[in-house]
């Protein structure tokens, strides 16, 4: 078997080059293409400080590891337990004697186990002793840069959606549930869905105006949509909201989920003198995300 082993967290274009790797290997060699994951972020079971909001779900990133072609991903539940074993220990354990790996490709810069400043050399050194042959892939870049998880939940959090989406190789989204909000967009002729993420460890991009596709569970869609991340500074709100407003669309949606798949950045969020200066601006928002979403209807 021919595998590799990482959080995989996002699925991005490195990752999915990687695996690109793993899976061509498999084939000349006649055998099975295997991802080793995790069902956790290894920062949270260890207790760290700084522990990162995640760029996809276990059940997201399950989705994106089947859409790479490899035969097999293998979810480990990563414990205190395994996070006390050595390279070496976990290479012949886990790797070679209960997964029979017997080819490993390596991220550029992945590494395991818990002793601090282990090489790729010594992992090679460790699979020379059991006969499991390691290997590192090639560095992954973009317009001249290096795509990682790290980079791609800054470039969120500032909001540059359309680059992150970019680095992903497809549109990030969130899944949440619709309850009921302030009902400020209702009466300005904006109605939206307030919208709480269903899973709190998910990164939600930064404050600003979005356009967005929506999609509600069980419904047609995708529909085109107005988002708003913020703190609704006009009516001196507090605390982070998410409000979309769906285009083109009327009906009760409270207690529903659906998905909101981000397109791009409109503009900051910011407070305005009057209701009726924000409603101007809204409409203004609205024509220019009907218009991008229509020009962008052909990308993924």
């Amino acid at each position: 078997m021919v595998a590799t082993i990482g959080f995989f967290d996002g699925v991005h274009l490195g990752h999915r080059f990687l695996i690109d790797n793993v899976v061509s290997a498999a084939k000349e060699e006649g055998c099975r293409s295997t991802v080793v994951t995790l069902d956790r972020h290894p920062r949270e079971v260890l207790g760290l400080d700084f522990q990162p909001l995640l760029l996809s779900t276990l059940d997201e990133k399950l989705y994106y590891l089947a859409e790479t072609g490899v035969d097999w991903s293998v979810i480990l539940r990563f414990d205190k337990v395994m996070a006390s074993m050595s390279a070496e220990v976990f290479m012949k354990r886990i790797l070679y004697d209960r997964f029979n790996v017997r080819r490993l490709i390596m991220g550029y810069d992945n590494r395991f186990g818990y002793r601090q400043g282990e090489s790729f050399e010594n992992y090679v050194a460790y699979g020379q002793k059991i006969g499991l042959i390691v290997e590192r892939a090639s560095v992954f870049s973009r317009d001249e840069q290096k795509i990682s998880s790290s980079a791609i939940r800054k470039l969120l959090e500032e909001g540059e959606i359309e680059h992150a989406n970019r680095c992903l190789g497809y549109r990030y989204s969130f899944d949440g549930r619709v309850v009921k909000g302030f009902g400020n967009g209702r009466r300005l002729g904006f109605p939206t869905a307030n919208v709480v993420p269903r899973d709190e460890r998910k990164l939600i991009p930064g404050k600003g105006v979005f356009a967005v596709r929506v999609t509600l569970t069980g419904r047609k869609g995708p529909l085109g949509g107005m988002l708003n991340i913020g703190t609704r500074p006009t009516f001196n709100g507090n605390g982070r909201s998410i409000e979309v407003n769906i285009l083109n669309f009327e009906g009760d949606i409270y207690g529903e989920e659906l998905e909101i798949e981000f397109v791009a950045r409109i503009r900051d969020e910011r407070k305005f003198d009057s209701l009726e200066a924000l409603t101007e601006q809204l409409a203004a928002d609205k024509k220019d995300i009907i218009a991008l979403l229509k020009l962008k209807s052909h990308e993924r």
